[in-house]
């Protein structure tokens, strides 16, 4: 049996490392979470119950959980949809030069390196000088999209870099139009890269701290009122708050591989009957 070099048990070693540097801490809450009603924010663990899961759904004084969840919800909705839209409409535009494309594609990957909370601080300040009022779904959606429509663009660029104009030559030989041919022939085609780019878009706006902070206005969205309660709440109900959050955002996760992987065997049905690989 030929034996495993030095290199891999070090490198799987570092890789575990990392596993444990990158969930540990969420596994640490989870756990606290868990605690009695006379459970700390740190261990040893004092019992254990479902004491402050239960508190959640009760009347807080520290702020407004559900209302600040639905808030992140919606705009992370609202996100998605645009950041989906513009990308693919921005991927069918680069898919020939034009006139500043080149100094356009720059501007869009410029917005990536930009300090988060600079974003912030301008957006806030370009509608107050407006005279237009700073709430979460106005100031707040246009500070996410300059973090969520760069990635999606890069997306559809690479997706549309290599898509094979051949099919769309096709459709429009046997008559279809410009729109039936992106509706029946592109969008089935790239389908699974819209999934990747809703997924960054949702997740991205869900998550997003910095670039919200000073655009969300009198409401705070979840990131925002989970920071506000680290200030003043001293048990373990925000454990609580942090792991249901964490379990919502891989719900979302396994919901959007779900659906591609129900794309990918409906397409590898289509292909058994035709007799082709589906595009």
């Amino acid at each position: 049996m030929k034996r495993r070099p030095r290199s891999f048990y070090a490198l799987t070693a570092f890789f575990a490392l990392f596993l444990v540097f990158l969930y540990g801490p969420t596994l640490t809450i989870a756990i606290l979470s868990f605690q009695g009603p006379q459970g700390g924010l740190t261990f040893p663990m004092r019992g254990t119950s479902l004491h402050w899961f239960r508190d959640l759904f009760e009347q807080q004084a520290v702020g407004d959980i559900w209302g600040a969840f639905r808030r992140s919800l919606v705009l992370g909705l609202m996100v998605m949809v645009t950041t989906i839209l513009v990308s693919v409409m921005g991927g069918l535009a680069f898919r020939k030069r034009f006139a500043g494309s080149g100094l356009l594609f720059y501007l869009i990957v410029t917005a990536l390196v930009i300090p988060s909370i600079l974003v912030s601080l301008g957006v806030g300040l370009i509608f107050s000088q407006a005279g237009i009022p700073v709430h979460w779904s106005t100031s707040g959606f246009g500070a996410q999209l300059t973090w969520t429509l760069p990635f999606g663009l890069l997306i559809m660029f690479a997706v549309f870099n290599r898509f094979d104009p051949a099919f769309e030559e096709a459709a429009r030989d046997l008559g279809a139009s410009p729109w039936q041919t992106i509706r029946h022939v592109v969008l089935p085609i790239i389908a699974p890269s819209l999934i990747g780019v809703a997924l960054f878009g949702f997740t991205l706006s869900y998550d997003e701290f910095a670039r919200t902070l000073l655009t969300a206005g009198s409401y705070n969205t979840l990131p925002l009122e989970i920071f506000g309660m680290t200030t003043n709440v001293t048990t373990p109900v925000i454990f609580a708050l942090g792991t249901l959050t964490t379990a919502f955002s891989f719900g979302v996760i396994g919901i959007f591989l779900a659906v591609f992987w129900l794309m990918g065997r409906r397409r590898a049905r289509l292909g058994s009957e035709t007799g082709k690989p589906a595009p």
